[in-house]
């Protein structure tokens, strides 16, 4: 069963992402738990609140349920996690994945928890916690329309492939395999490439392992047939300036790990997958 700590405050609405911000406020950490940080000053845009950004169309990491609209997901959980740990609860804003780091830096969230990748061109517009999560590359194909694809090299020029704009499978493929004369289409949301997969309009989709098996589970007839591993790993995304926030995310981040409270949500979204030792597997 799911853990809610945050009650009402995880129900409000979700801005978009053109919703500005005009001031932060200072509010005191250390309201959860014993062992949590001590109490210091956190500057965020709401007092109480950790207004975090997200696409929330990326299951498992962060989507909703079907009828309802409140989100879930890996993400979701390990952050309600950290929050309650700082003695905060979690305000969701609904982004585009292509254009979330700007509108952090812009003072749009006080985090970003969107499955994102730790990469030096991120890092010249915000900072990122420790890692929380080891990722890699995925291919994801049509196998009742493209049987003979079992790997990136069985396509050819001309195929095209899916994508998500702004990510870390849009920069694999565009270094690794538009070179090949393989045409890369991108997508604001993932979930409309596998859709264009099923439907037989591309060959097939770069995207996370996780992320694409959890699609393919749900759409008979596509496979992930191939994983890339590219050394990845995902953070929680903070605004430059903020280094108060980033402190007490990573501090509340050890906390959840050494107390079980991760592996206990990695175990929910990713049944049967070993815990990283460095997560406390």
């Amino acid at each position: 069963m799911r853990r809610r700590y945050l009650g009402v405050a995880a129900l409000l609405a979700f801005a978009l992402i053109g919703a500005s911000c005009s001031k932060s406020t200072t509010t005191t950490t250390g309201g959860g738990p014993s062992g949590s940080p001590s109490p210091k000053p956190l500057t965020v845009i709401t007092a109480g609140t950790l207004t975090v950004g997200s696409c929330l169309d990326y299951s498992p990491f962060e989507y909703f349920t079907a009828g309802s609209t409140t989100p879930t997901g890996f993400d979701v959980e390990i952050m309600d996690a950290i929050a309650h740990h700082l003695g905060l609860t979690v305000t969701w804003k609904k982004s585009d994945f292509n254009t979330i780091f700007t509108a952090l830096a812009a003072g749009q969230f006080d985090a970003v928890a969107a499955a994102s990748t730790i990469k030096p061109d991120r890092l010249q517009v915000v900072d990122f916690s420790d890692p929380y999560y080891n990722s890699r590359q995925s291919l994801t194909v049509n196998t009742a329309k493209s049987p003979n694809v079992k790997t990136t090299d069985d396509l050819k020029s001309g195929d095209v492939v899916g994508v998500q704009k702004g990510t870390t499978g849009k920069d694999w493929a565009e270094a690794n395999l538009a070179p090949k004369g393989i045409q890369i289409k991108t997508y604001t949301n993932a979930p409309d490439a596998f859709t264009d997969l099923e439907a037989g309009q591309i060959i097939g989709v770069i995207n996370d392992e996780t992320s694409s098996l959890t699609e393919a589970a749900s759409r008979p007839g596509l496979a992930v047939v191939q994983t890339i591993d590219t050394n990845e790993h995902y953070g929680i995304a903070v605004g430059k300036g903020h280094p108060d926030i980033t402190a007490a995310i990573n501090a509340a981040l050890k906390a959840i790990i050494a107390d079980g409270e991760y592996k206990t949500i990695f175990n929910k979204y990713f049944p049967g997958v070993p815990v990283p030792p460095e997560f406390g597997g």
